[in-house]
């Protein structure tokens, strides 16, 4: 399966671009039901269980120096503010996801596409307080890893 995506990005395969087109139209984060990139899910820690979601959000590209929309407006919806150079466009997503979603925990992300204004981004979420995942030793383990 990672041979088939890395395949797709090298040839910038007619199936991605279609995929690309409907990801345009969804909304910046958006739940799905199951990953696309299943093999690289799972090594993050994906189970299709209860009380782990996953998360497409796209992240707009471009350099550090956004240029700073003309009218009012506050900071906060300027788009500017809160890209750093030291900060990767994927933990940007991560912090945009679990500030939507603040009761889970972010598990991990990978790259699924990038086009000229975008970056897309899955990222699996846990439901630390769900009995399914509140069970699991696994998930306990891997949990006070990433709290710590």
């Amino acid at each position: 399966m990672a041979e088939a995506w890395a395949r797709m990005w090298k040839t910038n395969s007619e199936e991605l671009k279609k995929r690309a087109i409907i990801w345009r139209k969804e909304p910046t984060i958006h739940r799905i039901k199951r990953p696309s990139r299943l093999d690289r899910a799972r090594r993050l820690g994906y189970k299709a269980k209860q009380g782990i979601i996953v998360i497409r959000t796209k992240v707009g590209r471009g350099g550090m120096r956004k240029q700073r929309p003309v009218s009012g407006r506050r900071p906060k919806h300027l788009g500017v503010t809160r890209i750093k150079q030291a900060e990767s466009m994927r933990l940007v997503a991560e912090r945009r996801v679990n500030e939507k979603y603040p009761n889970l925990e972010v598990l991990g992300s990978y790259f699924l596409y990038k086009d000229g204004k975008n970056i897309w981004y899955e990222i699996i979420l846990a439901d630390t307080s769900h009995p399914s995942i509140a069970k699991d030793v696994e998930f306990k383990k891997r949990l006070k890893a990433f709290a710590k």
